[in-house]
């Protein structure tokens, strides 16, 4: 939220399925995907969130959010919200000390490579047809990608100072 008041964009927590509403995106944050996973279903935000995002609402996640926008994880828990046509690995680059950050050339946002901050990071392992790969790393390993009015990032673009990766969701909010 603060890489958003930063760019002066009107944001606000989703916490219940009311909150949806005069939304034009949504970011799914980092965090522990079978926590956010537990309190999307006891507040009953799955349906709801599927439902907007299928009337075309824009939808970023990053991190665990790319986690439960999956249709599909490696690891059985915990059950994605299903939305994007991708099958994502769950800390896929190892433990909390396995952290890294690397800069990581994106076309798409243009100019320089952009520093990706990756925190028990998720990768994406199969796209589906209709899901463009935008990031790889050079080893292999899908880190970013889109389908439609989806976005996903397997890194923290808002622990940097560039907006790049904010400005270019916006856009798609405002598509």
């Amino acid at each position: 939220m603060a890489v958003l008041e930063r760019l002066e964009v009107n944001a606000w927590e989703v916490r219940l399925p009311s909150h949806l509403e005069g939304l034009d995106g949504l970011i799914i944050p980092g965090g522990e995907s079978t926590s956010i996973v537990r309190l999307m279903d006891i507040y009953e935000l799955r349906q709801p969130l599927r439902r907007k995002a299928q009337e075309g609402m824009a939808v970023w996640g990053t991190c665990a959010g790319m986690i439960l926008l999956a249709k599909k994880l490696v690891e059985d828990r915990p059950q994605p919200v299903g939305l994007m046509d991708i099958e994502v690995h769950r800390n896929a680059y190892g433990r909390q000390v396995d952290s890294f950050e690397m800069d990581i050339p994106i076309a798409r946002l243009g100019g320089a490579p952009f520093h990706c901050v990756f925190i028990r990071a998720p990768k994406v392992v199969s796209i589906g047809p209709g899901v463009e790969a935008m990031a790889s790393l050079p080893e292999g390993g899908v880190i970013a990608a889109q389908q439609g009015k989806l976005l996903v990032t397997a890194f923290h673009p808002e622990l940097t100072r560039d907006t790049r990766f904010h400005e270019y969701f916006l856009g798609m909010a405002r598509a």
